[in-house]
């Protein structure tokens, strides 16, 4: 059988990398109690307080209705809370919310290192440097 073609296809490659990388993700994120998406979510909330969604949809690239389920569920973890101001939802990091930024501090710096001492960190780097750059690419496509 002819499998070749799958070695060489940036589809096929992607979600390999993507499917590899989130079991990592999710192993090392374990301990927070949210998957490694919440995480990076309350560091922004935490980092941010009042950002508005519209922009954490932007920063974490996903659609504005997959934002909403997420933020729905932060909220009933009592994680953040929004606040509505006009026309735009702000959302804010709740005690609880800032009291987890260590803990998913350190699963982040843990992902980091675990793939920095499997890959190199030189190659780390690059590879994500070049994923970043043709995301940006095939987005604007």
């Amino acid at each position: 059988m002819d499998d070749g073609f799958l070695h060489t296809c940036l589809f096929f490659t992607a979600n390999r990398l993507g499917r590899a990388i989130t079991k990592m993700a999710e192993e090392e994120f374990a301990s927070t109690g949210l998957t490694p998406m919440y995480g990076y979510l309350i560091r922004l909330v935490n980092g941010a307080p009042g950002i508005s969604q519209k922009e954490l949809s932007e920063k974490l690239s996903v659609t504005a209705s997959t934002l909403t389920r997420f933020i729905d569920k932060l909220e009933v973890k009592r994680l953040v809370e929004r606040k509505v101001q006009g026309k735009t939802v702000l959302v804010y990091p709740t005690d609880k919310g800032r009291q987890l930024e260590p803990t998913i501090r350190a699963a982040s710096k843990s992902l980091h290192s675990r793939y920095e001492a499997i890959l190199g960190v030189e190659a780390a780097n690059q590879l994500t440097e070049l994923l970043e750059t043709t995301s940006s690419q095939l987005e604007k496509a």
